[in-house]
């Protein structure tokens, strides 16, 4: 039995349930439209966090359309939790490129889908291999983690990928090219783990050199990691008599675009001065430091804020900002980060400024 007939088998009997495929047994084709949303979600995600996110946004945008038709605040406000927030800005931009351009339908190519925004070569793949049963090789972590224990590959990564990704294509074949990508994501994510890999229930055992070598979890390489760099910002809370805070939209490019976020110094290397805290402040009152700072991690770097409160002066809030009661950030497209700095004040403020 060669290879791919070995996962094929072991995948028909072990494949996991999840709510973007088709069910076990079914002739039906997969949703392409399902497909794509979950490969989108699960871009440096995990399956168990996405799952919860998929079920609600399939009931309340069922296809393509319906989401293309969605405002972009609902949709930013349905992938609160989920992260890396410009996935939600491409995915509804993609929604409106499919549902406007093409009709509703999307490409039924790789090449098709690579035009989309927010669709880079991992993700044409996988659509194309699970949704159209092309015989493509999508790499994500999990195939590059199995490709390099099966070849004990010596470069490490990310150098590694290219040479990742022509082993893998040389083991996709033309038959049921969409389970067997399925078949060994899910390899990847139950056996093949990154650590304690249960080889001896591999159904590629037979063939993976780093299992035959006892050293299956040393692989893939990684080249050493940069240290992860530390930026600092200082963000204000500024408060009216009646409680309503002052918000504001940040840029729809960058990081975290078009969330909406508590006005803040920017977050540069250096801890803002007391020039750089006036110069940027919404307005001219008297600010005091509330106690404690938010820190959080984000993919390049670690971000520390300090947190200063202020009451308003009478006026409208004026520009991108809005004002909102604490009690509405709930309807808010606000990041994790901006929650945060929301609890700190809570907890050291309760009764605002």
């Amino acid at each position: 039995m060669n290879f791919s007939a070995r996962l094929l088998k072991w995948y028909d009997a072990n494949a996991r349930e999840l709510p973007w495929r088709v069910p076990r047994g079914s002739k039906a084709r997969p949703d392409p439209y399902k497909v794509w949303l979950s490969e989108i979600m699960l871009q440096q995600t995990t399956v168990a966090t996405v799952r919860g996110y998929f079920g609600d946004f399939v009931a309340r945008w069922p296809d393509v359309c319906a989401l293309a038709a969605a405002d972009l605040d609902d949709v930013l406000h349905a992938w609160q939790g989920l992260g890396y927030y410009a996935r939600a800005r491409n995915l509804h931009k993609c929604a409106r490129v499919v549902a406007g351009e093409l009709a509703g339908r999307f490409p039924e190519s790789e090449a098709g889908l690579l035009v989309l925004p927010g669709v880079g070569p991992y993700t044409a793949a996988a659509i194309a291999a699970i949704a159209y049963d092309l015989p493509v090789t999508p790499l994500d972590g999990n195939i590059e983690r199995i490709v390099a224990r099966l070849y004990r590959t010596a470069t490490p990564l990310p150098a590694a990928r290219p040479e990742l990704r022509a082993l893998a294509a040389g083991l996709t074949p033309s038959k049921r090219p969409g389970d067997f990508a399925q078949a060994m994501m899910d390899l990847g994510a139950t056996l093949c783990r990154p650590k304690a890999p249960d080889c001896d229930a591999c159904p590629l055992r037979p063939g993976c050199m780093a299992a035959q070598e006892g050293s299956a979890e040393r692989y893939p390489l990684r080249a050493a990691k940069k240290p992860r760099p530390t930026r600092h910002g200082v963000v204000y809370w500024l408060q009216r008599d009646d409680g309503a805070v002052m918000v504001r939209r940040r840029p729809d490019t960058g990081l975290l675009g078009g969330m909406m976020e508590f006005p803040s110094t920017p977050w540069t290397d250096l801890e803002p001065d007391a020039q750089a805290l006036a110069e940027h402040a919404p307005m001219p009152v008297r600010w005091r430091r509330v106690a404690g700072e938010v820190e959080h991690v984000f993919t390049h770097f670690r971000l520390v804020l300090g947190v200063v409160e202020g009451l308003a002066e009478p006026g409208g809030a004026g520009g991108n900002a809005r004002w909102c009661r604490p009690d509405e950030f709930g309807a808010l497209a606000l990041p994790t980060v901006m929650k945060k700095v929301a609890r700190l004040v809570s907890k050291m403020r309760p009764n605002g400024p």
